[in-house]
């Protein structure tokens, strides 16, 4: 690249990024950066720009970049190959080392191994470790073989399997159960992990903690109305869940002319299922947890041990194009066979679709210590609610029009309701203030408001890099592990 392409690259970032690192300095943190963006999706490191884009340059000839090339390479393990070069910006000299994403991972710095997360270069844990290396190497936990025998698998559960598999059209099957199993790598000498959660065929053969516990509370999670531990398969454990959460959710009736009446569900039934699939299929299997299913008055939260797959952020999620990284393997396969799945990478996009389509705010993801969770709120949005805050009737009729329309300007308010820019701007600042609407866009022209929780449109626009604050809260009893 020349200096012109890298000044591009520096501006649009404007900060540092999950691809991109700033140093006025060579030194250790810069080797550290090396491995975590090669950890993750590779990146830029530029020396001799300070933390906040500003170029402040750095002057360095062809043997001092021989040098730091060595230190890099005596530092890191599994070596790659990464270009360092010296360029031109806005007449000062800047280096840059381009790092690829290492084809081998995890790469380490003298022994311990670093993970670029959103803006910053963290100290990875042992299972993240191994789970980066099974990754690297086209493998899965699920498939590592277990102490259970083959004939703990259930015969009728695996030929089940098969049946609907057939009819989803994903899978067309000509052997035997066995031979299907060994095929499809669900048995081996024994039954792998995959197999077993799958097709066990009786509850002892299960992991304590692939189980789901469901429970209704009354405004906190003190208060338990209804509380179950569902165990068994996992594929028995999506429907029991569902059966659940109906059963502590309302639901209306349509007529629709048609011979039967619609079903109109409190929540899109589809979304939570899909939910609660994805927090089965791609759960860290490792940490002696359950998966949670957790029904309040004002919604529903489904939250699963383990952090997002390495090289995952929250904020991707929303993204149709993000990517897409399976933790279990052999189960997801599964999944995706029966037609459980629809599409691998698409799930998180189809929740948030399936909640526009039911008028509701968008789910929220969340990330926080050991735990990933899928918030689904109900449609707060309504007058008698809106009301019940002290809004005026301005202010409702503007969230109304947002709800129809997407978003509201400072001169769509004004012209809604007659009122002059003061009145507008005051109005708008009090939505602002009451966490109802957001405000898109600086002070001035081309300013909008939309409701909280709406932002989909507008993450496109803002970096995935910037992550967001993580919610340090434990699960409850599960602290007891």
């Amino acid at each position: 690249m020349k200096g012109k392409e890298y000044l591009e690259i520096i501006k649009n970032e404007e900060y540092e990024s999950e691809t991109t690192e700033f140093k006025e300095n060579f030194g250790k943190e810069t080797i550290k950066a090396v491995t975590a963006l090669a950890n993750a999706r590779g990146g830029y490191i530029f020396i001799g720009i300070d933390d906040k884009g500003g170029i402040v340059g750095i002057k360095v000839g062809k043997e001092t970049l021989n040098k730091w090339h060595n230190e890099i390479m005596q530092g890191i393990e599994p070596k790659i190959t990464l270009g360092m070069e010296k360029v031109t910006v806005e007449d000062k000299d800047i280096v840059v080392i381009n790092v690829p994403e290492a084809p081998i991972k995890p790469v380490s710095y003298k022994g311990r191994y670093y993970l670029r997360k959103n803006s910053s270069n963290r100290l990875m844990n042992s299972s993240e470790v191994a789970e980066l290396h099974l990754f690297s190497t086209g493998s899965s936990w699920d498939s590592a073989e277990t102490h259970f025998e083959v004939s703990d698998i259930s015969r009728e559960k695996v030929e089940r399997y098969m049946e609907i598999s057939e009819k989803s059209g994903r899978r067309h099957f000509k052997e035997d159960w066995l031979t299907v199993l060994r095929k499809t790598g669900l048995i081996k000498e024994r039954a792998t992990w995959a197999s077993v959660l799958l097709f066990g065929g009786n509850e002892q053969v299960f992991l304590s903690q692939a189980s789901l516990h469901c429970g209704r509370f009354k405004g906190s999670r003190t208060n338990i109305l209804d509380d179950v531990v569902i165990e068994g398969d996992l594929i028995k454990q999506v429907e029991k869940a569902m059966d659940f959460i109906k059963k502590h959710i309302s639901v209306r009736y349509e007529f629709t002319g048609e011979a039967r009446r619609k079903e109109v569900w409190e929540y899109p039934l589809d979304a939570l299922r899909e939910a609660v699939i994805n927090a089965i299929v791609h759960r860290d299997y490792t940490i002696p947890s359950t998966v949670y299913v957790e029904v309040y008055d004002d919604r529903i939260e489904i939250v699963s041990p383990g952090r997002l797959p390495v090289g995952i952020i929250p904020e991707a999620l929303y993204s149709e194009e993000h990517r897409s990284v399976i933790r279990n393997k052999l189960i997801a396969q599964v999944f995706y066979d029966m037609g459980y799945i629809e599409r691998y990478g698409s799930g998180t996009t189809r929740i948030i679709e399936l909640c526009e389509q039911y008028g509701l705010p968008e789910p929220e993801f969340k990330e926080s210590n050991m735990w990933f969770s899928v918030v689904f709120r109900k449609d707060i949005y309504n007058e008698e609610y809106l009301r019940s805050l002290g809004l005026n009737e301005r202010q409702i009729k503007a969230v109304m029009y947002v709800k129809e329309r997407g978003k509201i300007s400072n001169t769509e308010y004004q012209e809604i309701n007659e009122v002059s820019k003061p009145t507008a701007t005051r109005d708008l600042s009090e939505l602002c203030n009451l966490n109802i609407m957001d405000m898109v866009g600086s002070t001035g022209k081309g300013t909008y408001y939309i409701l909280k929780g709406s932002q989909r449109a507008q993450r496109a626009h803002i970096r995935l890099t910037k992550g967001s604050k993580q919610d340090k809260t434990d699960r409850g009893p599960e602290n007891e592990q």
